[in-house]
C-alpha cells in the first residue's frame, strides 16, 4: 500500500486521470459523468495527430506504468487529487527542506564575506533574514494548488490575464534555467576537486547532473517527492559535519571592511541577494502541489512550506559565510577559492580525508534535488507560451530545457561568481512586483480575507455560474462579479482579466527596480545615494511602486470591462 499521498500518484494523477488529460485517444465519459458542467468548459489539449503523435502517446501510456506523469498544465480536479493528512504536511516541509540544502547555497553563502566584506556575523544575519522573508511569498503560493489545482503561472492568468501572463513565463524560465545553471557548474567543480590532482574535467560534473536531473523531472512528481523524502537524510549528516570539521578555521573576529555607509550598503544588497534566492521559487510553488486534497489546511501547509525553506536555507547559508569568512586567514582555503567555489566546499572536508571525499560526493547529490525543481517547471512553463505547446507533452519540454540550461553551463563554467552577483538580484525583481499585484488583486478585488474566522479563505466561484468549487468559502456571489476566482475559465481568454492594469503596474516596477537596483555593471541613481558601489534596493521599491499603482488601474479596468 503507498504510505502517502504522492506514492498513489500513478493510481490516479500521473496514470489514468493524467492520460486521459494529454490522450484524445482516452474515453473520458466517466469524467463527464462526475462533472458535467465541467467536461463542457475545460480544455483537454490534444497530443499532436499523426504516427509522431501516436507514439508519444504509447510511450506515455506505456510510462505511466513506471510512475510516469503525463499531466502538463491542465486542471487537477478534485477527484484526480489525494486525501490529505498529517503526513502531507510532512512531506511539504521536507520537500523544500531537501531542495535548498545544497551546495548552490553554500556558494552563495560565501558571497557575503567574500564579495561584499562582511563580518560573519553580519554575513550570517542578512543570509538568514533574506531568506525568512524571501520565503514568505513562496509559501504563500503555495497554498493555492490544492484550492485550485492549477499551476503557479497558470493561477497568475487571474491577475495578469491571458497575454501578460506570457511575460511572466518568460522570465519565470530565464530564471529556472538559471539557477539549473549554477547547479551544474557547482556539480562540476565539486567533482573535479574530489579528482585527483583535478583531472577530471568540470564538464563531465556537468553532464552528470544534468542526465539525473532530466530523468527524475522527466518521470514527474511522484518520483520526485519519492526521492525528496529521503534526500534530506545524508544532505544534513554532510552539512552537519561539514560544521564540525570547518567551524574552527571560521574568522568570528573580523568586522565588516569599509566606512558606516559603504557597510550599510554592504549589507542591504548581500540581504537582497539573499532574499532573491529565496522569492524566485515563488514562479514554480504551487507546481509541486496540485495533488494535494482541497481539504488541505492553508495555514499548515504555508507554516510547512515555510520552515522547509527558512531552515535548508540558514544551514547551507551559514555553512558558506563561516567557510568564505576563513579564506583571508587560511592559505589552503584561499588557494581552493581561487580554483572554484565548489573547490572551497571539498576543503573543508579535507581534515577527513578520504571519508571528507565521500561527504563531499554526498554534497555533490545534493545538486540534484535543486535542480530537478526547476528542470520540472520548465517542461510546465513551455506549454503555457501558446496553445501549440501546449499539446506537446511536458517530457518534451523537460528535455528542452535541459539541453538548454546544460549547453548555457559549459559555456559559463569559469564565470561562476558573475553569474550569482549579476543573476540572481536582477531576477529577483519581477517576482516581488508580481507576488504585490497578486496580493493585492486577491484582497482588494478577490474578497479575500486574513483576519478573523475567514482567515486564507479564498473565494471559489460564482455559485450560479459552473457549479464547481474545490473548496473555501463563497464570497459575494451575484452581489459581485469581480469577486471570487472561478478555477474552471484557467484555459479561457475571454473570462480571465484583460491584464491590462497588471502589466502597467509590472512596467512600473521595474521602473522603480532599475533605478533601484545596484549591480555590478549598473547602479541606479537611488541605489548610487548609500554607500561608495550603492545599495540593491530594487526588490522593495519595485514591490511598493507596483503595490501603489495597481489598485486605481485596476478599478478601472474592471469598471471599463468587467473582468
Amino acid at each position: 500500500m503507498p504510505s502517502t499521498a504522492f506514492e498513489k500518484d500513478v493510481e490516479a494523477g500521473s496514470a489514468k486521470d493524467t492520460i486521459k488529460a494529454s490522450s484524445p485517444m482516452v474515453d473520458d465519459s466517466d469524467n463527464q459523468h462526475a462533472q458535467p458542467e465541467l467536461a463542457n468548459i475545460t480544455e483537454r489539449p490534444q497530443t499532436p495527430v499523426g504516427k509522431l503523435g501516436l507514439y508519444i502517446q504509447n510511450l506515455e501510456s506505456y510510462l505511466a506504468k513506471y510512475k510516469f506523469e503525463a499531466r502538463g498544465i491542465d486542471r487537477v480536479l478534485v477527484e484526480d487529487t489525494h486525501p490529505t493528512n498529517w503526513r502531507s504536511y510532512i512531506q511539504a516541509f521536507f520537500f523544500w527542506f531537501s531542495v535548498n540544502l545544497a551546495a548552490q547555497n553554500i556558494t552563495l553563502g560565501m558571497l557575503g564575506p567574500y564579495i561584499f566584506y562582511l563580518s560573519f556575523r553580519d554575513a550570517t544575519l542578512c543570509a538568514a533574514f533574506g531568506a525568512m522573508i524571501g520565503s514568505l511569498p513562496v509559501a504563500h503560493i503555495s497554498t493555492f494548488a490544492p484550492i485550485s489545482g492549477l499551476r503557479t503561472l497558470v493561477f497568475a492568468r487571474f491577475t495578469f490575464g491571458w497575454w501578460p501572463t506570457k511575460l511572466l513565463v518568460i522570465l519565470n524560465m530565464i530564471v529556472l534555467a538559471g539557477y539549473s545553471l549554477i547547479d551544474l557548474v557547482i556539480g562540476g567543480q565539486i567533482l573535479s576537486a574530489i579528482s585527483p590532482s583535478g583531472n577530471l574535467s568540470i564538464v563531465v560534473g556537468i553532464i552528470i547532473v544534468g542526465l539525473i536531473c532530466w530523468i527524475i523531472s522527466t518521470f514527474g512528481l511522484t518520483v520526485f517527492h519519492l526521492y525528496q523524502r529521503y534526500a534530506w537524510i545524508p544532505q544534513l549528516i554532510a552539512i552537519c559535519i561539514l560544521f564540525g570539521v570547518s567551524s574552527s578555521k571560521y574568522d568570528l573576529k573580523t568586522p565588516s571592511q569599509g566606512d558606516p555607509k559603504t557597510v550599510i550598503a554592504s549589507r542591504i544588497s548581500f540581504f537582497s541577494l539573499c532574499f532573491s534566492a529565496a522569492i524566485t521559487y515563488t514562479g514554480s510553488a504551487a507546481d509541486f502541489f496540485v495533488y494535494y486534497s482541497p481539504s488541505t489546511s492553508r495555514p499548515l501547509l504555508f507554516l510547512a512550506a515555510w520552515f522547509g525553506l527558512t531552515t535548508s536555507f540558514v544551514l547551507a547559508f551559514t555553512a558558506g559565510t563561516g567557510l568564505a569568512s576563513g579564506i583571508p586567514i587560511h592559505k589552503n582555503y584561499e588557494s581552493a577559492y581561487k580554483t572554484s567555489q565548489g573547490a572551497l566546499i571539498v576543503e573543508g572536508f579535507s581534515p577527513l580525508h578520504g571519508f571528507g571525499k565521500f561527504l563531499s560526493v554526498v554534497v555533490f547529490f545534493s545538486l540534484v534535488s535543486n535542480t530537478v525543481l526547476p528542470s520540472y517547471s520548465i517542461g510546465i512553463d513551455f506549454q503555457l507560451l501558446a496553445r501549440f505547446a501546449q499539446r506537446v507533452p511536458r517530457f518534451v519540454w523537460n528535455t528542452a530545457g535541459v539541453i538548454i540550461y546544460t549547453v548555457c553551463a559549459l559555456a559559463g563554467r569559469n564565470s561562476l561568481s558573475e553569474i550569482f552577483t549579476n543573476f540572481l538580484a536582477l531576477m529577483g525583481y519581477w517576482v516581488a512586483i508580481w507576488v504585490a499585484v497578486s496580493l493585492e488583486e486577491q484582497i482588494l478585488f478577490r474578497g479575500g480575507s486574513w483576519s478573523g474566522s475567514g482567515w486564507w479563505t479564498v473565494p471559489i466561484g460564482d455559485q450560479h455560474g459552473y457549479g464547481v468549487e474545490r473548496s473555501g468559502s463563497f464570497r459575494g456571489g451575484s452581489k459581485g462579479r469581480w469577486k471570487g476566482y472561478e478555477w474552471t475559465v484557467w484555459n479561457q481568454q475571454e473570462k480571465l482579466p484583460l491584464g491590462l492594469a497588471a502589466l502597467v503596474a509590472f512596467l512600473v516596477g521595474w521602473a522603480g527596480a532599475i533605478l533601484s537596483m545596484a549591480q555590478v555593471w549598473y547602479t541606479g541613481p537611488i541605489a548610487g545615494k548609500v554607500g561608495e558601489h550603492g545599495a540593491d534596493i530594487g526588490n522593495y521599491v519595485a514591490f511598493s511602486w507596483a503595490a501603489i499603482i495597481y489598485p486605481p488601474l485596476r478599478y478601472f479596468e474592471l469598471q471599463k470591462w468587467g473582468r
